[in-house]
């Protein structure tokens, strides 16, 4: 018996919704990143894009553990000397909220090529509303999967 590795032809890939709302940020992009990554079914093929496409809604809404949210410090502009302090309350309040989750998710893939095409598969909005609907996405609800998903604030 011969190993599998899938091929283009092979990957079927879905549409997943996900509701951020009152959904701890960590647990929440390990469970994304997997998703997206392809790790969830049985045909996964390290070297290819076998995962689906995720749509994460209400990202203004994310939950933190701890402090995070008041004293964790990010923020680089790219330039060197760019360095500039924000905490992840001033980004969620911003301009930007959907940030926070696609940079929790892009740490937690690979750092190579295949991550960056991976990472075009993760549509994230601060709201409800996504132009998504055509393809009639299923709802994953992340927050019923563990109790320690949420976080009564």
């Amino acid at each position: 018996m011969k190993t599998f590795s899938a091929t283009p032809a092979d990957i079927d890939k879905k549409w997943i919704l996900i509701d951020a709302e009152g959904v701890v940020l960590g647990r929440l992009a390990s469970i994304v990143a997997m998703r997206l990554r392809g790790k969830h079914k049985a045909s996964y093929t390290p070297h290819m894009d076998c995962g689906d496409h995720v749509v994460i809604i209400n990202a203004e809404k994310i939950q933190m553990t701890g402090k995070k949210r008041d004293e964790k410090f990010y923020w680089h502009t790219g330039h060197p000397g760019g360095i500039k302090e924000r905490t992840k309350e001033q980004i969620l309040e911003g301009a930007h909220p959907e940030r926070i989750v696609t940079r929790a998710v892009k740490r937690m893939l690979p750092g190579n090529r295949l991550s960056r095409q991976i990472m075009t598969n993760l549509r994230v909005y601060a709201g409800t509303d996504h132009p998504h609907e055509a393809q009639s996405p299923e709802v994953l609800d992340v927050k019923a999967m563990n109790k320690k998903n949420t976080r009564e604030a």
